[in-house]
């Protein structure tokens, strides 16, 4: 699932718009918008999305002959 679709659902079960979060995260609505519409978003944004919707982010990389968690 895209890090723009996770974050929609994020939106959803905050009752938050874009819109809002764009303030929150001191961006312009159309700057947070364009990085959905590419789902272009850094480690940092998504960390930054995290904490202020108070939830925990995690980037997992895990081997696919193992499923040893990295």
């Amino acid at each position: 699932m895209s890090a723009a679709k996770k974050i929609k659902m994020l939106l959803i079960e905050r009752d938050l718009t874009l819109t809002k979060l764009a303030k929150l995260l001191n961006k312009s609505p159309s700057t947070l918008s364009d990085k959905m519409k590419r789902d272009n978003f850094s480690e940092k944004d998504l960390r930054e999305i995290a904490e202020l919707l108070n939830f925990d982010y995690e980037a997992i990389f895990t081997d696919r002959e193992t499923g040893r968690k990295i």
